[in-house]
Formats: C-alpha cells, sequence, structure tokens
C-alpha cells in the first residue's frame, strides 16, 4: 500500500483516531473532577476560539525562532561534521567541544545566553540552534563514515578529489541519517524557542511568554491552548520533513520498507 491510498485506507487512521479518542475521554473524566488542575477540552477550544489572533500571532513568533535556529543548528552540525570527517586534527579538537556542549543543559546556560545578546530574537535563535545541533551532527558524522568500502575504493582508483568523494559518495550516504536527526529536531527546534523564551524575562511575545504569563494568573485554559498550538506545530513539522524525506529518498531501502 503505498502513496495516497495508503493515507486513505481506514486502518492507517484508525488506531490513531481511537487513541485519541481515549485520551479525551480521560482527559474529560480528570477535568471534571479537578477543574483547577486540568481544564476542559471545551474551554481551552472556546479560549482559542475567542482569541485566535492572540494564539496565531504568539505561534507565528516562536516559529519563527524555532525555524532560524533549526537552519542555523542544521548548517553549522552539518558544516562541523564534514570537517570531522575530513580533519583529523579538527576532529580531535572539536570533539570533546561538543560533548560538554551536549551534556550541558540548554536550560541552565538560556538565561546567559539572553543577558550575553539581549533581549531580542538572537539569543532565542542561538539557543534554538544549540538544542538542535548536537543531534544533527553525530547522525551526519555516521553517515558520513557509513560509506561502501568497496565503493570508495573504486573513487580512489579513478583518481576521484575529495571534493567528489564528499559530494558523490559521502553526502548520499549520509542523507539518511541527516533526515532521521531532523525528524527529531524539527519538533525539537519548538522545546528551544519555548525555553529561551522563558529565559528572557523582557520577551513580548512567543507561545512561551504566553505560557509563562497565563501559568502566573492560574489561567490553565489558556496554557492549555498555547500548549496545543505548539503540538500541531509541531506535528505539522514533522510531517514535513517526513514528506520531504519520502521524497527526497525514494531510492533508499529505508522508504520501501515503509
Amino acid at each position: 500500500m503505498r502513496g495516497a491510498a495508503r493515507f486513505a485506507h481506514p486502518v492507517f487512521w484508525l488506531p490513531t483516531v481511537l487513541t485519541l479518542l481515549v485520551v479525551a475521554a480521560l482527559w474529560s473524566w480528570v477535568a471534571a473532577g479537578n477543574p483547577y488542575v486540568l481544564p476542559t477540552l471545551p474551554s481551552v477550544g472556546r479560549q482559542f476560539l475567542d482569541q485566535p489572533d492572540l494564539y496565531l500571532t504568539n505561534a507565528w513568533t516562536t516559529l519563527s525562532e524555532a525555524l532560524l535556529g533549526l537552519l542555523a543548528g542544521v548548517a553549522a552540525a552539518v558544516l562541523v561534521a564534514v570537517l570531522i570527517c575530513e580533519s583529523a586534527l579538527f576532529r580531535r579538537g572539536v570533539t570533546p567541544l561538543a560533548v560538554i556542549l551536549n551534556v550541558t543543559p540548554v536550560v541552565a546556560i538560556a538565561p546567559a545566553l539572553v543577558v550575553a545578546f539581549g533581549f531580542g530574537m538572537t539569543p532565542k535563535v542561538v539557543v534554538t540552534g544549540l538544542t538542535t545541533f548536537f543531534p544533527v551532527l553525530m547522525n551526519t558524522v555516521t553517515g558520513l563514515r557509513s560509506v561502501d568500502r568497496h565503493v570508495l575504493q573504486v573513487f580512489r582508483t579513478v583518481d576521484a578529489s575529495r571534493l567528489d568523494v564528499l559530494l558523490r559518495l559521502r553526502f548520499p550516504s549520509a542523507l539518511p541519517y541527516l533526515f532521521s536527526s531532523l525528524r527529531v529536531v524539527f519538533p525539537l527546534s519548538l522545546v528551544g524557542a519555548i525555553v529561551a523564551e522563558f529565559s528572557a524575562a523582557g520577551a513580548q511575545s512567543g507561545l512561551g511568554t504566553l505560557i509563562s504569563v497565563a501559568s502566573s494568573n492560574s489561567q490553565l485554559d489558556r496554557v492549555f491552548a498555547a500548549i496545543a498550538c505548539l503540538a500541531a506545530m509541531g506535528s505539522l513539522m514533522l510531517l514535513v520533513v517526513t514528506t520531504v524525506e519520502r521524497r527526497a529518498l525514494s531510492w533508499h531501502e529505508s522508504q520501501n520498507r515503509r
């Protein structure tokens, strides 16, 4: 079952629909007895329908920060991955720093970055970029190194340049690994943007700011409406990258197994 026929088939959607119905039923049951802990689904829906501009404006701010940070993080990670694979000296110098960066919680250094870069867009892009950097770096390095040794020997036999080997052999080999990391970091970029907005005390917009203000005022329906926007944005981003992956890697065996 392939393409549109697969997505149109009830078997594809039925488990998801049933799961959502079960979650909605449990939510309603908990909210009915604990309205100050969990708002009802209708109240969350009304919150969005009553003020759609509020949520759409703040969602656009957060999405812009996430996408800019994602672009910066992915570009930096791919560049560093190439340099690591091409230079042993660079690899020995940069790998320890990358590991230290990965094990340091972004939420711990986000306030310092906000102080260093100000309260505008820049610190939020930096925080988001740091959030997405390491997963892409590690997967890309693995992909660049996973070339078939026999094919690599053929390239060397015909005296191919290092650039030819990189563009014609290593990059195609790394694409499945790169897309695998993108499926993770696309939604993760929203987490980075939200963390940055939480850390920026002077932020005026963004879903993170909206959640922070609503939480301090005990407006749980507004908090969950903003969270629903984040969930929808993350799901859409994942759908986009999965669709692009399916088309870009139609030649790869990983797509034939789906």
